[in-house]
């Protein structure tokens, strides 16, 4: 009997795929437990609809992280650090500040984790921050770092 799967099957397939198995394995355990609906021509069609759909949705969704990376690249936050005698810094900038400062002054929610800060900056001056947007998609968003 061929089964197309409604979720992932541990040793069987992946959600979506459509598999061969026997009939008894079909009818007491795939069919019941919800984890696949039999083969039809409609549900073979329903499936093609809903894969169309999320390729169409994830399409719209890598546009909206492409335009916001390119939104991103001529945008400045500014931050101060705390200076001492001869240029030495106390503490530094993280991403929890950057997102912070972000979100203050440019009006975007940045999610902190996304930021691929290497280290803490730690020295004034502008520093150019990779955001992460999509997996595909990697923005970047300048960071000026002022003594205070």
């Amino acid at each position: 009997m061929d089964i197309i799967l409604l979720q992932d099957v541990k040793s069987l397939g992946k959600k979506g795929e459509t598999v061969k198995v026997n009939d008894g394995y079909a009818r007491n355990f795939i069919l019941p437990k919800k984890l696949g609906v039999e083969a039809t021509s409609k549900n073979l069609n329903d499936l093609k609809l809903q894969k169309a759909h999320e390729e169409k949705v994830a399409q719209e969704i890598l546009e909206e992280a492409k335009a916001f990376a390119a939104e991103l690249a001529d945008k400045k936050v500014e931050l101060f650090i705390k200076t001492g005698e001869g240029g030495r810094t106390f503490g530094s900038v993280s991403t929890k500040e950057i997102a912070a400062a972000a979100k203050e002054q440019l009006g975007y929610d940045i999610d902190k984790k996304k930021m691929q800060l290497a280290e803490p900056i730690k020295s004034p001056g502008t520093f150019e921050v990779p955001i992460k947007l999509h997996p595909k998609v990697i923005g970047s968003l300048k960071v000026h770092v002022s003594e205070q």
